[in-house]
């Protein structure tokens, strides 16, 4: 869920759909009966097919071939982790129902279904437009640039709470960088038993780390800018006296 702060711009369900197929090392496949949990054992192609690979004598192939055609017979399941530790961090998950087809050595997954659950909810996704869309230009990118952020220049991340309206900030304890797409900068703000979400939009889309750095730069000159009081910088005073 948001914090008071307004929301803008956000990549679209179905390339956010991709960038969590595009990035997730692991998934959980269900299948006759049973559910198995698969790490770096899956490819995906340019329109979002999913490739697993199995050993042949795998419970999972030996099902893929006996499994009727063109019925569902399997659920993938992706789900999208934050790479900074924070309270809730699984961000997304991505459902994809199907069945396989033994095909040069793998498992080719043909989706029936696509299903997207978010902090805003769950949509279905058009398979059309699941197939057409695109990752985020920055989501292989995404883990190492917010540990970078998080790690080495907390300072930053402090910085930019003066983008924060004041509300938002209230009764926080920790605030940390949450996500970042081509749209903008998104920060995760918690308190003792809740959290909230805070969305820092870019002047710009940006298609690479290069226009990233600028963008976030940006972002840096208007929170040094900015007269607004750094709520959970006071806070933290009052609870060290």
């Amino acid at each position: 869920m948001g914090d008071s702060q307004d929301w803008t711009a956000v990549p679209g369900t179905a390339e956010r759909a991709r960038s969590v197929l595009a990035t997730t090392w692991s998934c959980a496949v269900t299948a006759d009966g049973y559910r198995e949990e698969l790490v770096g054992a899956h490819t995906v192609t340019e329109d979002g097919q999913v490739l697993l690979h199995v050993p042949d004598d795998s419970s999972l192939a030996t099902a893929a071939i006996c499994a009727p055609r063109q019925e569902p017979s399997a659920v993938l399941e992706f789900a999208d982790v934050a790479p900074v530790p924070v309270r809730g961090r699984i961000r997304a998950r991505l459902w994809l129902a199907g069945w396989f087809t033994p095909v040069d050595g793998h498992l080719a997954f043909t989706a029936t279904r696509a299903v997207l659950r978010q902090s805003s909810g769950t949509a279905v996704i058009g398979l059309d437009e699941f197939a057409a869309a695109a990752p985020d230009p920055l989501a292989r990118a995404e883990a190492r640039l917010l540990t970078h952020l998080a790690d080495s220049h907390p300072d930053a991340v402090e910085r930019l709470t003066r983008l924060v309206e004041p509300q938002s900030l209230h009764a926080a304890t920790r605030v940390r960088p949450l996500a970042v797409d081509r749209h903008g900068l998104t920060l995760r703000i918690e308190r003792t038993r809740t959290h909230g979400d805070v969305r820092l939009p870019f002047h710009a889309p940006a298609d690479d780390v290069a226009q990233l750095t600028e963008r976030m730069h940006v972002l840096l000159t208007q929170a040094s800018a900015s007269s607004c009081p750094r709520a959970l910088q006071r806070q933290r005073a009052d609870r060290d006296r």
